[in-house]
This record gives C-alpha cells, sequence and structure tokens, in this order.
C-alpha cells in the first residue's frame, strides 16, 4: 500500500497575548491509503488541531506534512471531506442541495453531480428525503447528510471530527455501522477524531493514542478485526481487552 498521509515531526504552536502555546509537538504519523485511523486523547491534547491542520485548515509551524503529492499548509484542497461535531446543514436548502454545496460552490452542478448526490442519500438510506428540510430530518438523519456533502466531491481523503458525539448511544452505535459500511463501500481513506474508546476500536483498522498537550504520539494500536464489524464485535472479550489497553494510557496520566 502506498500513503496518502505523511507527517514528519509535526509541530504547532499558537502565539497568544500570554506567551506560545504548543498544541502539537514532534507529530509523526503515516496512514495509508484506504485505511481508516481514529485518534483518541483527552482534551486540550491537539486533536482537532491535527484535523484541521489534515484539512488545511490551520498550517503547521514545525515538521512537514503531506497529502498525496501536496505539501499540507501549501494551497487550500479540494481532496479532503470534513464531517464536523454538528451538521451544519444550511435551514433553507433541500437536504439534496446541502449535499451538493461543495459542488455548486465552485461550479454549476451537473446532472451527473445531482445523480452522484442522490446515490449517496440512497447509500445511506435517505433517497426519500432529498426534497426535506434538515429541521424535518433527525440528529442521526442529519449527520449521514453530512457524511454525504463531505462524499460528493469525491475526496481522497475523509476527515470526522467527533461527528456522532450529541447523538443519544443507541443512534451513536447504528451510525458506527453505517460509518462502516460507508468505508467498506467508498474505499476511502478516513481520519476519525473521538472521545469514545470503543468508537476508535468499533471503526478503525488503527488506533493513534494521543498524550495530553503538548499533543504527541503515544502509542499506535493495530486493531485486529477484519473490515467488517456489527455491533456484536462490542461484546466480545477481544474487544474488551483491546479498549482497556487504550484506557490504560489515560489512567496512568490521570495519576
Amino acid at each position: 500500500m502506498s500513503a496518502l498521509v505523511e507527517l514528519d515531526r509535526l509541530g504547532k504552536v499558537y502565539s497568544t497575548r500570554t506567551g506560545d502555546v504548543t498544541a502539537l509537538s514532534e507529530v509523526t504519523l503515516r496512514i495509508e491509503d484506504g485505511e481508516f485511523v481514529a485518534v483518541v486523547g483527552p482534551s486540550g491534547c491537539g486533536k482537532t488541531t491535527l484535523l484541521k491542520i489534515l484539512a488545511n485548515l490551520e498550517q503547521h509551524t514545525s515538521g512537514v506534512g503531506i497529502l498525496g503529492n501536496n505539501e499540507l499548509g501549501a494551497n487550500r484542497s479540494d481532496d479532503v471531506g470534513m464531517v464536523f461535531q454538528k451538521a451544519t446543514l444550511l435551514p433553507w436548502l433541500d437536504i439534496l442541495s446541502n449535499v451538493l454545496l461543495p459542488v455548486t460552490l465552485k461550479r454549476r452542478a451537473s446532472a451527473a453531480d445531482k445523480e452522484n448526490a442522490m446515490d449517496l442519500l440512497r447509500m445511506v438510506g435517505l433517497g426519500e428525503f432529498a426534497t426535506k428540510r434538515p429541521h424535518e430530518l433527525s440528529g442521526g438523519m442529519q449527520q449521514r447528510a453530512a457524511i454525504c456533502r463531505a462524499l460528493v466531491h469525491e475526496p481522497s481523503l475523509l476527515l470526522m471530527d467527533e461527528p456522532f458525539g450529541a447523538l443519544d448511544a443507541m443512534t451513536r452505535d447504528v451510525l458506527n455501522v453505517e460509518v462502516n459500511r460507508i468505508w467498506r463501500d467508498t474505499h476511502k481513506t478516513a481520519v476519525l477524531i473521538t472521545h469514545s474508546i470503543p468508537e476508535a476500536v468499533f471503526l478503525a483498522q488503527r488506533v493513534i493514542v494521543m498524550s495530553p498537550r503538548p499533543g504527541r504520539i503515544v502509542d499506535e494500536i493495530t486493531v485486529p478485526f477484519g473490515p467488517e464489524r456489527t455491533l456484536e464485535l462490542m461484546g466480545t472479550p477481544e474487544f474488551g481487552s483491546l479498549c482497556a489497553q487504550i484506557r490504560r494510557h489515560f489512567e496512568v496520566s490521570a495519576a
């Protein structure tokens, strides 16, 4: 496999009125094309900062970052799709128009674009809701639409920042199964930021564990389960053992 993302000693320092704050330090990471990686760590450890750097929404201050054949921070990339903590759908547009937004901000949507968007909506079970407004959908359905919006322009890298944190546990479980299916169907490279260790283990092929600020990678754990995941997996001893292994990092840091 070839690497889609390569980070070498990446760092990020914010300048504030009271002095510099180091958010990330010496982050070295390689993400293979088609891989699903989850990043976990305590609040304030720089997880979201790392995601924003990958999305070219922020620039790193040291080290090197490569996405595809381009250096991170050099230019805004159209090769990234982002799913935020909230669906952030525009309330005056219908769901199809919201999904098409990354396309229509650049050019007029073609018939092929609209069909692609409808295919994505059908893939996540929202085909019949294309003409509805966001307020007519549940929170989980809105996040499904947000995932479609992130995928509509065919990015190589899908970034997800705590996309299901505000949802109830049952809806979250259903959407985790859905994300696993979407990843298998689309073969996208995916990076998930989450505070939920079980969610990270359930979805990812590899879990990256970060330290408290300044964020550094303290462990990389390969998840030994196959690509297809079902909720029954979460009840197995192997799943629980892996979650406990990751959780011990935070028990030590909190001691």
